[in-house]
């Protein structure tokens, strides 16, 4: 019997780099033996996928802190084609490193990745507040970085290098802080024929009770909202997209009526992907 596209072995898989980031992580958790593409920035991991040199893409979409990835948001609707296929929940613990004998009093500059700054903002305030903050393509990049015994990175709690040494650990605002992530595939056929949760982007008709009017859709045929964001329109000021996911299963016939109505409603509507 052929293989089906949805199960076919992955060979590579485009994620945010260097090596020890958290994106590299999730990428060997959803793709395990597959070739990990190191990338600089998100947008050049999903320039991967969509111009084949990867078969799949990791993105983290949303952390337990700071809410929604909106870069990732916004690169998941604009791609034709790039659909979802699977979520991973991965633990994140974020920790200060900093060259050997090196003191928390001394530090002067903090690298690490926008995510992991805002992620830390009460341990930087209550305990840095003189140190300049640089960001980085990534967590990992940021030891890279630490030239001088004034310079920390935030990193996570895997990270281990010779001549550095933890300054304190696990410095998040919140300790049980967990990111999801997707895996996306270029292709309608890589979606899974069952799946658990659906995920869409629509925009509302510009009248009265709209959202609600979409949301409806949803509360009529029992199915249950897990995830709700906007997102502003940016050539349509005072306009917004909303990111909705909800528990169903793609191949049931409820689900394919709820998509076709969203869609028929809407002004504006993609489907982001199924798992």
């Amino acid at each position: 019997m052929a293989e089906s596209p949805f199960t076919e072995k992955i060979s590579s898989v485009a994620c945010l780099g260097p090596e020890g980031s958290y994106s590299m992580i999730a990428a060997g958790d959803l793709c395990p033996g597959a070739k990990r593409i190191p990338c600089k920035s998100f947008y050049e991991a999903a320039e991967k996928l969509k111009c084949g040199e990867a078969d799949c893409a990791v993105l983290p979409v949303e952390n337990a802190l700071q809410g929604a990835v909106t870069q990732n948001l916004d690169l998941l609707y604009a791609e034709t084609g790039m659909y979802a296929v699977k979520q991973y929940l991965l633990q994140i613990g974020h920790c200060l490193i900093a060259k050997e004998g090196a003191r928390i009093a001394d530090i002067r500059r903090v690298f690490s990745h926008e995510q992991a700054i805002l992620q830390c903002g009460k341990f930087l305030a209550k305990n840095l507040p003189q140190a300049e903050i640089v960001y980085t393509n990534s967590t990992a990049e940021s030891v890279s970085r630490l030239e001088n015994a004034g310079d920390a990175g935030i990193v996570g709690s895997h990270v281990r290098a010779d001549g550095y040494a933890f300054l304190a650990e696990n410095i998040a605002d919140e300790k049980k802080n967990f990111t999801q992530f997707l895996l996306v595939r270029k292709g309608e056929k890589y979606l899974p024929e069952h799946s658990e949760r659906v995920y869409f982007a629509a925009t509302c008709p510009h009248e009265p009770g709209s959202l609600l009017k979409m949301l409806q859709i949803l509360a009529a045929f029992d199915l249950n909202m897990t995830r709700i964001e906007s997102r502003p329109i940016k050539s349509s000021p005072g306009n917004y997209r909303f990111f909705i996911e909800f528990e169903g299963d793609r191949a049931s016939e409820v689900v394919r009526v709820v998509l076709s109505r969203l869609e028929t409603y809407a002004q504006d509507f993609k489907l982001l992907g199924c798992y």
